[in-house]
């Protein structure tokens, strides 16, 4: 396939998604296999063929081909008239696409009218955007690789909580014992009033993740993402659960990614076994909460929501865990696929108590989570029941 071709096959779809149409996530790789097989002489079975591996939902089906023929136009006084030729890209949408290929970049653009636009032209494509938007599940020994570099450098910092100690400062407190001591030597006379504030200290951070069969696909990779956590200086926590809940803070602390996962793999004994998250958050909450808790931390939960238990017993844990924690933040990376919903009873009777719901399939998600993270609000967090 050419190129050209090919560059114009990716704007294709970003347009699509632009004009509010869902594009399947592995729609552009089945397009290029499609196309090789039925060739591009014809413009219908260009049509036929996008349309067939693009999209699934059938209200999209008339404004896919609206927006077909908009894009692959037939540019008249050309040779091969009879092949799709694709229009310049709507003004609207110009922002947010990109080319594969740089030589596609240069140049003017063609509008619909048929005139020369030459003071808009597109970005060259980065293949850097392309490995961010990977989804984790088809993630190489490279990508991993890649991928542990890139987490080291992010920052994870939910912020500061006030303790209950009490620290020299200039509050509005004044501090009764160092009030006496300044001044005894002024005979009792309060003319040094000393003032003191509550101490502040970094916000813990703590993960609880699946590792049940479902999240096979991606749990490698969300474990060297809470290796890099956990390799900070802020003080996190993590536990790992597929029927049984698992503490593994010691495994990932002092040791390089490969031997943390090996050592995680070894002190899990129902390693990619059934899942069972309310039994899990229970025994978290019975056992675990008073140790880890006090101190209000952040708590990311990252699972698929695939429950083999009680979805009551799900709903009544979660909001127990929500009440202890300063912020309960539900990772799932089913969330990133097109057209996916929390329609499983698991997830339906857990989410009315979680604060925030996002996706974590690729790199551009963690990137968004670290930045959430950072710019969580200094005070409790209230759901909108």
């Amino acid at each position: 396939m050419p190129q050209s071709l090919l560059a114009n096959l990716l704007i294709f779809a970003r347009t699509l998604r632009a004009g509010g149409i869902a594009v399947r996530a592995g729609g552009v790789p089945d397009a290029i296999e499609a196309l090789a097989d039925v060739g591009i002489a014809r413009k219908s079975d260009v049509r036929d063929a996008l349309r067939t591996v693009l999209i699934f939902r059938h209200e999209d089906l008339v404004r896919f081909d609206e927006m077909f023929e908009r894009f692959w136009r037939v540019w008249p006084g050309v040779a091969t008239a009879s092949s799709p030729r694709p229009m310049a890209v709507p003004i609207r949408a110009r922002s947010t696409l990109r080319l594969l290929a740089p030589g596609t970049a240069s140049g003017a653009q063609h509008t619909e009218s048929g005139q020369t636009d030459g003071s808009v032209a597109l970005q060259a494509y980065s293949a850097d955007e392309v490995w961010r938007r990977k989804d984790f599940a088809a993630f190489t020994p490279d990508d991993l690789a890649r991928a542990k570099d890139v987490m080291a450098k992010l920052a994870w910092d939910p912020g500061m909580r006030v303790t209950r100690r009490w620290v020299i400062g200039s509050g509005r407190t004044v501090d009764l014992r160092r009030l006496l001591r300044a001044n005894v030597k002024h005979g009792g006379e309060l003319i040094a009033i000393p003032h003191r504030v509550r101490r502040v200290a970094p916000r813990p951070l703590i993960l609880i993740c699946d590792v049940s069969g479902s999240m096979e696909p991606y749990t490698r990779m969300l474990l060297l993402f809470a290796h890099a956590i956990a390799g900070g200086e802020r003080r996190v926590e993590v536990f790992v659960f597929s029927t049984r809940l698992t503490r593994v803070t010691r495994q990932f602390a002092g040791t390089r990614a490969d031997a943390a996962l090996s050592r995680v793999r070894d002190a899990v004994r129902d390693w990619s076994g059934g899942t069972r998250i309310g039994e899990a958050i229970r025994t978290f909450n019975a056992h675990w909460a008073r140790r880890v808790l006090r101190r209000g931390p952040v708590v990311l939960l990252i699972s698929d929501g695939w429950d083999l238990g009680d979805p009551g017993l799900l709903g009544r844990e979660v909001a127990r865990l929500q009440r202890s924690s300063f912020r309960l933040i539900w990772l799932n990376p089913l969330l990133g696929s097109p057209g996916y919903e929390p329609l499983t009873r698991g997830m339906r009777a857990a989410l009315p108590f979680v604060d925030d719901f996002l996706s974590v399939h690729d790199m551009s998600s963690i990137e968004a989570l670290a930045g959430h993270l950072n710019t969580l609000s200094e005070h409790r967090a209230r759901l909108q029941n």
